[in-house]
C-alpha cells in the first residue's frame, strides 16, 4: 500500500514509462478515454476510471493493487454502470495474470467471500473466474 500511495501523483504514462501520445483522429470515445486516463494521476482515478481501465487490459500490473484495495474496502463498489461493475472487471482479467500474482489471487479471493449473498450473474461471473484461475 505505501507503494500504492508513493506512485498516486504519478499517471500510469509515468509509471510504465511508455507514453502513448494522442489517440488517432478517427478514435472511438473508448480509445479517447483511455488514452486521456493514461495521463491521468494514479490518486486521482476514480472507480470508474479503474474499471475502464482494467476491462480494457490497460496498465493492469500497475493498477491491480490499488483496484484490489478499493475492493476490499466495497466489494460491490460502482464504477458508472452497476454496483460490483469493477469487481466483474477485475474477474476478466486473464488467468495468467493471476497465475503469475498469487499473493493478489488470494486477495481477490478474500473478496469474493467477502459478498454474503452475489446475484445470478455475479455469481456466474465468479463461478467463470474459478474455473479459468484453479
Amino acid at each position: 500500500m505505501a507503494n500504492e500511495d508513493s506512485r498516486g501523483d504519478l499517471s500510469l504514462e509515468q509509471v510504465e514509462d511508455d507514453v502513448w501520445g494522442e489517440p488517432p483522429a478517427d478514435a472511438t470515445t473508448l480509445v479517447r478515454t483511455v488514452h486521456q486516463l493514461r495521463r491521468k494521476p494514479l490518486g486521482a482515478l476514480s472507480a470508474a476510471d479503474l474499471r475502464v481501465l482494467v476491462a480494457q487490459k490497460v496498465g493492469v500490473d500497475v493498477l491491480m493493487p490499488r483496484v484490489l484495495t478499493l475492493l476490499e474496502r466495497d466489494p460491490l463498489v460502482e464504477g458508472d454502470f452497476y454496483p460490483g461493475d469493477v469487481l466483474v472487471a477485475v474477474l476478466q482479467v486473464p488467468a495468467a495474470y493471476w497465475s503469475a500474482n498469487p499473493g493478489q489471487r488470494a486477495r481477490i479471493e478474500n473478496i469474493i467471500a467477502s459478498i454474503d449473498h452475489p446475484d445470478s450473474q455475479l455469481k456466474t461471473d465468479i463461478d467463470t473466474f474459478r474455473a479459468h484461475n484453479q
